[in-house]
């Protein structure tokens, strides 16, 4: 039997502009600033919140932007198939949090797990990491195999005021610098 690899994608940065337009739902302005077409589903409902929330963050913290949420594109398609990043850089404790989304049309063929793996891999270039953490709806069932496959585990509960109830998930990592030792 063959395996299916999973596809390959990188994880775009956009400006506070770029942000701000897909916050106020304005694809035509958003795409103006965008290093990678856009689509519908990145200016659409389900991630406005997002974008909303991610545009005043870079306003108020600059450097956060290097590290918040991305469109995710798939070089080999030249196709914008989702978002996903950081909540923000390293907290005190070496922690950051991932969340991803990936647009209806292109779920179930590998994008969410491609594009965690993908933020795992810049984790591991940052010795000041070391826990990543993701929060999970009980009902994703999709999302609760791509974060327990990459090794993540159940280490508790909490409730967001928007989300509802999410099953929290850590990753621990051993970066240098705080262990002294090699990255593992």
């Amino acid at each position: 039997m063959a395996t299916v690899r999973p596809p390959r994608v990188e994880l775009v940065q956009l400006s506070g502009e770029t942000l701000r337009a897909l916050a106020d739902g304005d694809l035509a302005a958003a795409e103006a600033g965008a290093p990678v077409p856009l689509s519908d589903y990145l200016a659409g409902p389900e991630c406005r919140s997002v974008w909303e929330i991610r545009a005043v963050q870079v306003v108020v913290d600059p450097p956060s932007a290097g590290w918040i949420t991305r469109v995710v594109w798939d070089p080999d398609r030249q196709l914008a198939v989702g978002r996903a990043g950081f909540h923000g850089p390293p907290d005190e404790r070496g922690m950051v949090e991932v969340g991803y989304g990936i647009d209806p049309a292109h779920r179930r063929r590998g994008y969410a797990g491609a594009a965690l793996g993908a933020m795992l891999q810049r984790v591991a270039a940052e010795p000041d990491v070391t826990v990543v953490r993701a929060a999970v709806s009980p009902e994703n069932t999709a999302s609760l195999r791509v974060v327990r496959r990459h090794g993540f585990v159940p280490v508790g509960e909490q409730i967001d005021e928007v989300d509802g109830l999410a099953i929290v998930h850590e990753l621990r990592v051993r970066n240098r610098g705080h262990d002294g030792g090699p990255r593992g």
